[in-house]
């Protein structure tokens, strides 16, 4: 079993414009409201995957039942901690080309109390799970270094998907797994990561401070990965991309689930980047349907890179 501590929970609002024109009025074509946060979509994409799941996260009265029925039936078990005050909303706006501007509003701060629950919930299950994933941006009341502490004080293997202060203060505590995007890193590096070269020299100077497994992901583009046995460039082409908000959750969901039944960095690659294009072919935010990532998964293309 794999733990997610996804504290941050959100609703996902998803909608369709014909063009996104400021200072107008727009009519929308669709709209579309669900569970949300980074954490929700990684769990579900370990579910679909066929690896049972814990998520630990907030939620408050007015989305509870809503919640827990959904996550439920995609097979994710929800350790809810209530929250005393409203979640916040991601708001994706799709234009008809395809373009997606999002809006993500700050969560309050749930108080001292809730914090330190939700910190001994995510710890009583990490005891009885295999992998502890610490995705998302924190609630207001946690410091950046709590991922860090986190992964430092557990046995677990933990992987970490942070940004700002919280990834760097990770990258410093050498964790097991670490995953920035491109934007990320750059801001971890204070440089920018503009082509593949730039990616794998990011990757490779992580794992030299001592992330085991070093992963960038770098969207269309796909992703490279250093670790132990080499470094690796995964990518796929895909036609028809709906919705790519989540698709870098999901492949992190994909990438635990190989690594977790022992598969090679390479093949962990392959899975992980045809889980976040199986988002992208999809309606839903943070999503995959177990049969498109089959069906993708050997047209992923995996590359050796030099060390």
């Amino acid at each position: 079993m794999i733990t997610v501590a996804g504290f941050n929970s959100a609703i996902d609002r998803l909608v369709d414009v014909g063009a996104l024109r400021p200072g107008t009025v727009h009519r929308a074509g669709g709209a579309d409201e669900r569970p949300g946060g980074k954490g929700v979509h990684v769990a579900q994409t370990i579910a679909a995957l066929g690896m049972p799941v814990t998520l630990v996260g907030l939620c408050d009265d007015a989305h509870a039942a809503e919640f827990s029925q959904r996550l439920k039936l995609r097979g994710v078990d929800f350790r809810a901690v209530r929250s005393p005050v409203p979640l916040r909303q991601c708001l994706a706006i799709r234009e008809a080309s395809g373009r997606i501007t999002e809006i993500l509003e700050r969560s309050e701060d749930p108080g001292a109390d809730t914090r330190m629950v939700l910190d001994q919930v995510m710890r009583h299950w990490a005891m009885e799970s295999d992998a502890l994933v610490c995705t998302g941006s924190l609630p207001p009341g946690f410091d950046a270094g709590y991922y860090a502490r986190v992964s430092a004080e557990t046995s677990l293997p933990c992987a970490i998907d942070a940004s700002g202060d919280a990834l760097r203060a990770a990258a410093d505590g050498s964790p097991w797994l670490l995953k920035p995007n491109a934007a990320e890193a750059a801001d971890l590096l204070g440089a920018p990561v503009a082509s593949l070269e730039d990616a794998a020299g990011v990757a490779r100077a992580l794992h030299a401070r001592g992330v085991r497994h070093a992963v960038l992901t770098l969207g269309g583009e796909g992703a490279v990965a250093v670790d132990e046995h080499g470094a690796w460039q995964a990518s796929l082409h895909v036609d028809g991309v709906r919705n790519t908000v989540g698709s870098g959750d999901c492949f992190l969901g994909g990438l635990m689930v190989a690594l977790m039944r022992r598969e090679s960095m390479g093949d962990a690659l392959r899975l992980a980047v045809a889980c976040g294009a199986a988002n992208a072919l999809g309606e839903e935010t943070g999503f995959v349907r177990l049969d498109t990532v089959d069906g993708l998964r050997p047209l992923v293309r995996v590359v050796p890179l030099d060390v």
